[in-house]
């Protein structure tokens, strides 16, 4: 793994999408089959847009896999998605703790706070998340955007 973030973190050429690809499937893997089955029903729902259906599916999966950073990461996404930033940010805290280089959870979270008007630990969180991976577009567009409130120039 230390090989793909040091790709990922190379400021020129693509060997980075490699990397990312690499890093996002190894953090898929929860190690049980039974697992990796309610994340994918986890993630379908919320795909098809019903994060009711996905909670109940990622809340099984974190039950029975409670040191797998990726099924909370994905939890916090569908208690996001139901308007429940409290819990969702648990998870995200959660998923940082097992895995502190779990870039999506900490833009993720950076969005979670920017929507609750926590601008500076939002920034942070973008920061952090660049730091670990500079390519990410979301992240990118996140900071810059605080960065222009911050300074006074967002229009």
């Amino acid at each position: 793994m230390e090989e793909l973030f040091r790709r990922l973190a190379e400021p020129q050429g693509e060997s980075w999408r490699i990397a990312e690809s690499d890093i996002l499937r190894e953090w898929s893997k929860s190690g049980s089959a039974a697992m990796d089955v309610l994340l994918q029903r986890g993630e379908k729902a919320l795909d098809e847009g019903d994060p009711a259906t996905a909670l109940g599916h990622l809340t099984a999966l974190t039950d029975h896999a409670p040191d797998f950073a990726t099924g909370f990461q994905a939890r916090a996404a569908a208690y996001a998605a139901l308007g429940q930033f409290g819990p969702a940010i648990g998870d995200l805290a959660r998923a940082l703790q097992l895995e502190p280089r779990h870039f999506p959870a900490l833009t993720q979270l950076g969005f979670m706070l920017e929507e609750t008007g926590d601008i500076e630990r939002a920034l942070a969180a973008y920061r952090a998340s660049l730091a670990i991976h500079p390519h990410q577009q979301e992240a990118i567009d996140g900071a810059a955007r605080l960065e222009r409130q911050q300074d006074g120039t967002d229009i």
